[in-house]
């Protein structure tokens, strides 16, 4: 398709406080277009878009659990500049701690689901007819996990294998429409959110040390992906791998996954520290439990 120009569009990103949605307002503003930042950490937001310039930029405190409040931040977007060309629906959360599916509290899991697949989702669907009426653009972020093993991240990876099928079948429906939608797919982002979930638990350190090839495993910076995002924009991309290497894995998914998972259910070393992560997450509960039964006693 023709370039997609993004000077003077009206653009949205959820999970815009920090990380790749910040990074991505930023660029796409460093483009000329207008911004709304949306997130739950609503007075961040606000402080960002200030820093974009008088008239440039909107903070919208969002929940993308909450389909009225993405109304209504439509609603605002509109009232400011007049209508709604690009969204990006990013807005995401990770497990902390990570653990199995047997072992890892049933809400966490569920919350992750609510927020990373139903969240982009409910953005989506309440997006979407701005986006068609001014012939636009959607970018969905999903992830390497999408066609990687989710060990210890199943959550995570369930949703964002279901943020690729949502962005692929959106294309497809957009087709002929003037509009269309794309998929994100980055690695591993040097953000808060993964060194919390990943670096503070030795466990899952030590798998990810022995079990990712290091070419792999190289962090990169949210405005490295940023960039990538925009000029995916720009060219209307189905998708866009950040960093590239990682596209080799997506198109040889369907032979090489079911070569790593033969190798991953051999690895005594690999299945020791998710035996580990069970352990942890048992003790945590107990101790969760013992606190609550000590703090209502009843005074002697």
């Amino acid at each position: 398709m023709t370039a997609y120009p993004i000077n003077g569009k009206v653009a949205l990103a959820t999970g815009a406080a920090r990380g790749i949605g910040l990074a991505t307002a930023r660029a796409l503003s460093a483009r000329g277009a207008s911004v709304v930042l949306c997130d739950v950490a609503a007075a961040e937001v606000q402080r960002h878009a200030e820093a974009f310039g008088p008239g440039r930029a909107l903070g919208i405190g969002v929940d993308v659990t909450d389909r009225a409040a993405l109304d209504s931040a439509v609603q605002a977007t509109i009232e400011r500049f007049g209508g709604l060309d690009i969204v990006l629906a990013n807005a995401g959360i990770a497990p902390d701690p990570p653990n199995t599916i047997a072992a890892i509290d049933e809400g966490a899991f569920e919350r992750i689901v609510e927020v990373d697949l139903l969240g982009v989702w409910r953005t989506v669907r309440a997006t979407v007819d701005q986006v068609i009426a001014r012939r636009g653009h959607v970018l969905m972020t999903s992830s390497i996990y999408a066609f990687s093993n989710g060990m210890t991240n199943a959550a995570y990876a369930a949703s964002k294998a279901g943020v690729e099928q949502l962005g692929r079948a959106l294309r497809t429906e957009l087709a002929g429409t003037g509009a269309t939608a794309g998929v994100l797919y980055p690695g591993w982002v040097d953000t808060a959110m993964v060194h919390s979930s990943l670096d503070q638990h030795p466990a899952v350190v030590r798998i990810m040390d022995r079990f990712l090839p290091k070419p792999l495993a190289r962090r990169i910076q949210p405005e490295v992906v940023a960039q990538a995002a925009v000029r995916g924009i720009e060219q209307r991309a189905p998708r866009i791998f950040v960093p590239r290497m990682w596209t080799l894995l997506s198109v040889l998914r369907g032979v090489v996954n079911p070569l790593i998972d033969r190798r991953l259910d051999r690895e005594p070393e690999l299945h020791a520290a998710l035996r580990e992560l069970e352990r942890s997450a048992s003790a945590d509960r107990t101790a969760e439990l013992t606190d609550r039964g000590t703090s209502a006693a009843p005074a002697p």
